[in-house]
């Protein structure tokens, strides 16, 4: 089986399938990466797929609307200092847009049907111009009578038309089945063109 391998920061040492492996055995404490199973990590899974760069850094603000698992989310930042628990509804940023600056990156990770929707929402409160995204579209919980690719090529055109460029997309295929993840950038610069020589 492959797993996906990153030098391991102050964060959980196992949750959901994630565990640690310690390079240097006489000294534990030298080097750990954390082991990320692509069955249990969408992420892992886009970056076994082909995904090049995912942009996300050390400190994560994780907005969760379920309660049980908001939960989950405060119990686990307890444990580790880079991530930011915000118990709120993605879909009303305005409600938690005193809690969060402007961001680098917004990684997306919700089953609804207005994903995009939800993500160029957030994006046009707290995503930095010339930042990045990361999206992972679930075709079954926006359209399930069409196939995935229609789902997908139907998602990146509503995130196009909201200022997001896509940059790389790739299916989850053999991990999850009917997902994919889009990475790209958000309000990107225009190119400048080269002046002409004289």
């Amino acid at each position: 089986m492959t797993f996906t391998l990153t030098q391991k920061v102050k964060i959980l040492a196992t949750h959901y399938g994630v565990s640690t492996l310690c390079v240097d055995q006489k000294n534990p404490s030298k080097v750990e990466y954390t082991v990320w199973n692509p069955f249990r990590s969408e992420l892992a899974a886009a970056i076994l797929g082909g995904v090049d760069e995912i942009w996300i850094t050390v400190v994560v603000c994780a907005v969760e609307f379920s309660h049980h698992s908001g939960r989950d989310l405060v119990n686990m930042a307890k444990k580790g200092t880079n991530v930011i628990p915000i118990i709120e509804d993605a879909r009303h940023p305005a409600k938690y847009r005193m809690l969060v600056g402007m961001v680098d990156v917004i990684f997306s990770d919700i089953a609804q049907p207005d994903q995009a929707r939800i993500l160029a929402l957030n994006a046009s409160y707290f995503l930095k111009a010339g930042g990045h995204f990361v999206i992972l579209i679930k075709a079954n919980c926006i359209d399930s009578t069409v196939p995935a690719e229609i789902v997908f090529s139907q998602e990146v055109k509503k995130l196009q038309a909201d200022q997001f460029k896509p940059f790389e997309q790739v299916t989850l295929e053999p991990f999850e089945r009917d997902h994919a993840c889009v990475v790209g950038g958000y309000r990107m610069p225009k190119k400048q063109k080269a002046a002409p020589a004289s």
